[in-house]
């Protein structure tokens, strides 16, 4: 089988030749912390019988980047209830600022040079839609890559807790934000909204989130401002997506309501 990628019904899978042919060695690494501010213990809430912190990692394991994911984080709590379920953990620091910076300390000691943040609350994201990440890298210009979708309804984009962003035409990000981008001066307009994965050149990610946090990255709450207040650019790819994450009740909520038909969750 080339490069380790197992036989699919019609052939090799395409998601690993992906990874295959890009030139990098990826490894994801999912940032977890148990005193999230909109919804306390989250990664910790069953959800279809699991918990959000193990739905999350199988999106990250069904991605076949030819490990598995890792999880970072600061808790006892959820180290017990990872390696239950079979994952890998590293422990950090508890004076991170943001996740990119827990996922940068588990990074060091990685021999994968493009490392893949999957943030913990993406339990909706499409294993396929992360596999697309590490081609982006063929680009040697390319230091940071991330997922955007279409927002197909209306009322998310006036959500603070689902993220805006606008692109320039060659699809690097040019603004992310919790209020809705662009403004609309003529009644609608398309949106797009942002999925919490981020793809970084492991060098990039260990030295722009040795930084401190600037004034966009402080007023919004953003970590990824952090990359474009300092002069630095951001691919994003475009894919599809329904449901942009597990941040607040409302959002948990919703996610315990979806029927076996729409729910992701429930295809396990």
């Amino acid at each position: 089988m080339t490069g380790g990628c197992k036989k699919i019904q019609n052939g090799i899978d395409n998601r690993c030749l992906l990874r295959f042919f890009s030139g990098v060695h990826p490894r994801i690494i999912i940032p977890a912390r148990y005193n999230s501010g909109r919804l306390p213990g989250k990664a910790l809430v069953s959800i279809a019988g699991k918990t959000l912190l193990e739905h999350v990692w199988q999106r990250g394991r069904d991605a076949d980047l030819g490990t598995d994911p890792i999880i970072a984080t600061d808790s006892h709590e959820i180290e017990k209830a990872a390696r239950d379920f079979g994952a890998q953990v590293v422990m950090t620091s508890s004076l991170h600022r943001c996740g990119s910076e827990r996922v940068a300390e588990a990074a060091r000691g990685l021999d994968e040079d493009l490392i893949i943040n999957l943030q913990g609350d993406e339990a909706f994201v499409k294993p396929d839609s992360i596999a697309l990440l590490p081609a982006v890298f063929d680009d040697p210009d390319v230091k940071m890559a991330t997922l955007v979708a279409p927002i197909m309804q209306q009322q998310l984009v006036h959500k603070p807790s689902v993220v805006k962003v606008v692109m320039d035409q060659d699809a690097n990000a040019l603004y992310f934000s919790r209020s809705p981008i662009p403004h609309a001066q003529t009644g609608s307009s398309n949106c797009y909204g942002h999925i919490g994965v981020y793809a970084f050149r492991k060098d990039f990610l260990l030295e722009i989130y040795s930084r401190n946090p600037g004034k966009l990255e402080l007023a919004e709450g953003l970590e990824q401002l952090r990359v474009l207040e300092a002069g630095f650019k951001i691919k994003t790819i475009m894919v599809e997506a329904s449901h942009f994450g597990v941040n607040t009740y409302e959002d948990l909520h919703e996610a315990e309501a979806l029927g076996d038909d729409e729910n992701p969750m429930q295809e396990r």
